[in-house]
């Protein structure tokens, strides 16, 4: 029995790894994701091990996941033209692997920038560092000083919530003296109205 569910885990497994992801097409060891319309997100996670040739040209994609390519030790050509990379801290990966790419272009299309404005048209694997982060500075200002706005409209509400409280508990101990300070006449004036009441007549008129 063990070595039957053995049997069927070693199967099973080997094909769901060399299994050809949706919506592409494989062809023995070239995978065809090209003409799909898929973006960023859309892209498989993993593709068959053994692939040599990726084509994923022609698609709507901005950006690869980190690490995507190394996963294919036997991958001699990919394809990634007519996608509209944006050119900023998301394409540093992409950049990397052009740039260390065994072989050089071979004669693949090359890899443009469709964004921002300022670079489109530029060629990824070119791109300097000081450009992509740049481009990413903006991004970074804004987040910044939006956790910035947040952080002091914070302290703004703590310290109206504190002042708050504060004046509360002063008002609550003005009136508390006023309470007391009223009860203690009151309790004056009756004591004196007993101490009169139990008067002789003749106290009263002398």
């Amino acid at each position: 029995m063990k070595a039957l569910r053995l049997l069927c885990l070693l199967v099973f497994g080997g094909q769901s790894s060399s299994a050809c992801p949706r919506p592409c097409v494989c062809q023995g060891s070239q995978v065809n994701c090209s003409n799909r319309f898929l973006t960023s997100s859309q892209l498989p996670a993993v593709f068959p091990a053994g692939t040599t040739e990726l084509h994923l040209h022609d698609n709507l994609l901005t950006t690869l996941p980190n690490g995507l390519l190394e996963k294919l030790p036997s991958l001699r050509h990919v394809s990634l033209h007519g996608n509209p990379w944006a050119c900023d801290c998301g394409v540093l990966y992409l950049r990397g692997w052009l740039r260390r790419r065994p072989g050089g272009p071979s004669g693949q299309p090359q890899v443009n920038c469709s964004s921002p404005p300022h670079l489109r048209g530029r060629l990824v694997e070119y791109l300097t560092e000081e450009e992509l982060l740049d481009s990413c500075h903006y991004w970074y200002c804004d987040l910044a000083l939006a956790s910035q706005v947040c952080v002091f409209v914070l302290v703004l509400v703590q310290a109206a919530l504190l002042a708050a409280v504060v004046v509360f508990l002063r008002r609550f101990e003005r009136l508390s003296r006023e309470a007391a300070r009223i009860r203690e006449e009151s309790l004056t004036a009756g004591e004196l109205q007993m101490e009169m009441a139990d008067m002789p007549l003749n106290d009263w008129r002398s």
